[in-house]
C-alpha cells in the first residue's frame, strides 16, 4: 500500500487554522531571532529549509484548561545560534499570540496557579512575569543561584520549587590543589565515569528544594535531596525532572537515582524509586532491584505511584514494563503497600505516563509494529486493561497527552505528534472516535511549498522467512518508469525503531526530496516489534541484523526504477556500514558511516558508559566484564572475532566517515581509524571531524555544512 501522508488527514482543519496569526505586535529586544521568511523554490527541500523550520516544545496547559503555553525556537545560521520564545493560544489553535521576544531563550515555562503570571528560566536563573492580556509585562527575577539552574518544578500548590543546579565532582583540576595554577588545564581521577557522552564530569547535577513564597530562590533557604550522598540527580547524561515528582499535598517527592559513583556506577543502569518527605527527612526505597527504575509519577488522589522499570541490570534495551506501587501516608510517615505490574501481557515498551483525573487510568505511549500510539490503561478492581487509543491507520508518532479536557462528557487529550513529513505540533484527540485536530501549524507556511512525496509501508522477506516492516519514502513526482538513485538507513542504537518520527539530524523526507529513494528496513534489535526481535542482536551484531540490511537491499535494488543504492548510518548504524563494507558483495555502491564503531576491542576500554558494551558485547548479564575482550564466553569471543576492522582488506566501496570530537560514547578515533584504513587500501574515502560537537552535530552551521557533505559524497558516487 502506498499513500501520500501530506494528504492523509487534517486538510479541513487547515483551512481553518491557516488564518491564525500572532494578533499583537511587540518590540523585538536587539538580537532576538523569529521566523524564517524562507522560500522555497522549486518545491524542493534542502538543508537550508530544514533547519529554518520552527521547533515547537513544551505544551502547558492553563489553570482553567482552556488555554496552552509553548515555545517555538528559530534559528538564525548566520549567528550560528537558535533562540526560544514563548507562545499562547485558545486549545483549539485559535487567538495565537507571541508573548516574548526575547534575544535570550526562555525554557521550563510555567503557569501561576491563577493563571496570572507566568514562570520561567532565562540565563540560568528563575523569573516572573504577569500575563497581562495577550502579552507578558516586565520580568522580574526570583531566583539568584550562583551554580545556575537546569530545571524546576512546583509544588502542586506552588509553595515550594524543586531544582537542578551542580556541585563540583570528585574530578580535580589544577586549582584545587592550587588557586594560582588557574591557567593550567587538566583532570586528574583515581575510578572511573571521569567523562560522560560530551563532557568532563568536573560538576555533579544535584536536585534542591527551596520555598516559593515571595523570597528570592538562593542556595542559603534550599536544601539538598540527598544531602551528603556523593550521587548525581537527575542522572546524566539525559536526565532531568522527569525523575522527581511532588505527591499531590506536595510534602513528598518521588524520583529515580543511580546510587552508585566511579566504577560501580561505569557498570550499573541500577536506577530505583526513592521517596522522600520534605518536612522530616525521611527516605524510603521502593525495593525492586534490578535495572532502570524511572519517571515516577504520583497518582492525582496520592495513593499510588507509578513509574517505568526494566527488569535486568546492565541491559538499556530490557522492556520497559509499567510498575504501581501502593503508597499509605498518616500524617508526614508513609509505608508501601501491594505493588503491581501492568504490562506483563502487553507486547510493547511502555513510555510517557500521565495518570488519569480519577487516579483509576495511566495514559502512555508505546512504539507497536512501526508507529509510536496513545494507550490507556485501566483499573477495575485488581485488575488493569489495556487498549489503543490512536487508530493504527494514522501514520504519526503520538506523545503522551500533556493535557486532559473532560467537556459535556467526552474527554479529550491534548498530545504533541509529527510524522517523517512535519515535525512536531500540538494536536487534540477526542475519545469519541472523531478524527484528531491539529491544533498547531508551526511550519505550514514553509512545508506547504515543499513539494509533496509519497510514503509505502513494505514487508520484506528476511533470510529466515520473517517479514520485516520496512519504509520507503519516494521522491517527489515519483514516475517508476525512470531509474533513481536510492539510500538504505542503518539504524543507530543498535535498539531503536525506525518509526514516523521526524529528525533534524537523519531527515528522510530532505533524502526523498533531493531524488532518493529512502529505504528504512526495521531490522533485528528494532524495538517495536517484540522483546525477543529487539533482543536478538546483542551479542549478534555481525549477524542477522546485517542479513537484514541485505535482504531488503537486494529486495529494493531488484526493482525497476532503482539504479544505486549507498547504506549510511549513524552510532551503531556506523558499526554496520563499517561491516557491510567488509562483506556486503557488490551490493551497496557508497557508504556513509557517522559516529560509527569500527574497532570493537578500542571501543570496549574507551567508551564511557562500561555497562553498554560489557553487555551487548556477547557478556549479556553474566556478571562483571563478561563481555570484555578477554571474555571467554562464546558470545563474546564470536563478537570479537567479527570486529569490523579485520575486514578492511576487502574494503572496495567509496565510504565517508564523519565523527565529532566531544564524542566521549563512541571516540573519534574510531572515525579516523576507518578512514585511515580505507586510505591505505586505496579506497576513495573522506574524513570530516566536528571539534566541538557530539555524538550529534547540533550547532546550527556545523549542521549545514555535514548535511552539504552528505549529499556531495552522495551525488558523487551515485548520480
Amino acid at each position: 500500500m502506498r499513500t501520500n501522508l501530506l494528504g492523509a488527514a487534517f486538510c479541513a482543519a487547515a483551512i481553518l487554522f491557516s488564518t491564525m496569526s500572532c494578533k499583537q505586535k511587540q518590540e523585538n529586544e536587539s538580537g532576538y531571532i523569529g521566523p524564517s521568511d524562507i522560500t522555497v523554490t522549486d518545491g524542493l527541500m534542502t538543508p537550508e529549509v530544514m533547519l529554518s523550520l520552527g521547533r515547537l516544545s513544551d505544551p502547558q496547559l492553563s489553570p482553567d484548561g482552556t488555554k496552552v503555553l509553548y515555545g517555538v525556537s528559530y534559528t538564525s545560521l548566520a549567528d550560528n545560534r537558535s533562540c526560544r520564545n514563548l507562545f499562547m493560544s485558545n486549545i483549539d489553535g485559535s487567538d495565537k499570540v507571541q508573548l516574548t521576544r526575547y534575544a535570550k531563550s526562555v525554557s521550563n515555562a510555567r503557569w501561576s496557579l491563577d493563571g496570572k503570571e507566568i514562570y520561567f528560566l532565562q540565563g540560568g536563573q528563575v523569573w516572573k512575569a504577569p500575563l497581562q492580556g495577550n502579552k507578558l509585562g516586565k520580568k522580574v527575577q526570583i531566583s539568584d543561584v550562583p551554580a545556575g539552574i537546569g530545571e524546576f518544578k512546583l509544588s502542586p500548590n506552588q509553595s515550594n520549587i524543586l531544582y537542578t543546579s551542580t556541585i563540583h565532582s570528585a574530578i580535580q583540576t589544577p586549582v584545587d590543589s592550587d588557586p594560582a595554577l588557574d591557567k593550567a588545564q587538566a583532570y586528574a581521577t583515581e575510578d572511573l565515569m571521569y567523562r560522560h557522552w560530551d563532557h568532563w564530569v568536573t560538576e555533579t547535577p544535584r536536585t534542591y528544594v527551596a520555598p516559593f513564597a515571595g523570597a528570592m530562590i538562593t542556595p542559603d533557604n534550599s536544601f539538598d535531596l540527598l544531602g551528603d550522598e556523593p550521587y548525581e540527580l537527575p542522572t546524566e547524561p539525559f536526565g532531568g525532572l522527569e525523575q522527581l515528582s511532588w505527591s499531590p499535598d506536595g510534602r513528598f517527592v518521588a524520583y529515580s537515582c543511580r546510587k552508585a559513583v566511579g566504577k560501580e556506577y561505569a557498570f550499573s543502569t541500577d536506577t530505583e524509586i526513592y521517596v522522600y518527605c520534605i518536612l522530616t527527612g525521611e527516605c524510603k526505597r521502593i525495593e525492586m532491584d534490578g535495572g532502570y527504575d524511572t519517571d515516577p509519577v504520583w497518582s492525582p488522589d496520592g495513593s499510588q505511584i507509578a513509574w517505568l522499570s526494566m527488569e535486568r541490570q546492565g541491559y538499556e534495551s530490557d522492556k520497559s514494563r509499567i510498575m504501581v506501587q501502593d503508597i499509605v501516608i498518616n500524617e508526614n510517615e508513609f509505608n508501601f503497600g501491594k505493588r503491581c505490574e501492568l504490562t506483563a501481557d502487553f507486547k510493547y515498551n511502555a513510555a510517557g505516563l500521565v495518570w488519569a483525573p480519577d487516579s483509576k487510568g495511566l495514559y502512555f505511549n508505546a512504539l507497536a509494529e512501526g508507529l509510536q500510539a496513545i494507550y490507556k490503561a485501566e483499573k477495575s478492581g485488581d485488575t488493569w486493561t489495556i487498549n489503543r487509543l490512536t487508530a493504527d491507520n494514522l501514520w504519526f508518532d503520538f506523545d503522551s497527552p500533556w493535557g486532559i479536557v473532560e467537556k459535556d462528557g467526552v474527554t479529550t487529550l491534548l498530545a504533541s505528534y509529527c510524522s517523517m513529513d512535519f515535525p512536531n505540533e500540538l494536536v487534540a484527540i477526542k475519545l469519541d472516535g472523531s478524527e484528531p485536530q491539529r491544533i498547531t501549524r508551526e511550519n505550514d507556511r514553509i512545508l506547504d511549498q515543499v513539494a509533496p512525496h509519497e510514503t509505502e509501508m513494505r514487508y520484506v522477506k528476511t533470510i529466515d522467512g520473517k517479514d520485516m516492516l520496512t519504509w520507503v519514502l519516494f521522491p517527489p513526482k515519483f514516475d517508476a518508469s525512470k531509474k533513481y538513485p536510492a539510500i538504505e538507513i542503518c539504524l543507530g542504537g543498535p535498539q531503536g525503531t525506525l518509526s514516523q518520527g521526524w529528525s533534524y539530524r537523519w531527515n528522510y523526507r530532505l533524502m526523498a526530496s533531493q531524488g532518493y529513494v529512502v529505504i528504512l528496513p526495521n531490522r533485528r534489535g528494532t524495538t517495536a516489534f517484540g522483546q525477543e526481535w529487539c533482543e536478538q542482536i546483542s551479542g549478534d551484531y555481525s549477524g542477522l541484523n546485517i542479513q537484514d540490511y541485505l535482504s531488503a537491499a537486494r529486495e529494493m535494488k531488484a526493482e525497476p526504477y532503482i539504479d544505486k543504492i549507498a547504506a549510511c548510518g549513524a552510532s551503531y548504524g556506523g558499526y554496520s556500514v563499517y561491516y557491510l563494507a567488509g562483506m556486503h558483495e557488490n551490493t551497496f555502491d557508497c557508504f556513509i558511516a557517522h559516529a560509527g564503531i569500527f574497532d570493537e576491542e578500542a571501543l570496549y576500554y574507551t567508551t564511557e558508559e562500561m555497562w553498554f558494551a560489557d553487555w551487548d558485547n556477547g557478556g549479556l548479564g553474566r556478571g562483571y566484564l563478561s563481555g570484555s575482550p578477554w571474555s571467554k564466553y562464546p558470545e563474546a569471543v564470536r563478537h570479537y572475532a567479527h570486529n569490523p576492522k579485520l575486514n578492511v582488506e576487502k574494503w572496495n566501496t567509496p565510504i565517508l566517515c564523519i565523527h565529532g570530537g566531544m564524542d566521549f560514547r563512541i571516540p573519534y578515533t574510531q572515525g579516523m581509524a576507518a578512514f585511515n584504513c580505507a586510505q591505505m587500501m586505496g579506497v576513495p574515502s573522506k574524513l570530516v571531524v566536528f571539534p566541538d560537537e557530539n555524538h550529534w552535530i547540533l550547532q546550527p552551521q556545523n549542521a549545514l555544512y555535514w548535511h552539504r557533505t552528505y549529499f556531495d559524497w552522495l551525488e558523487r558516487w551515485m548520480k
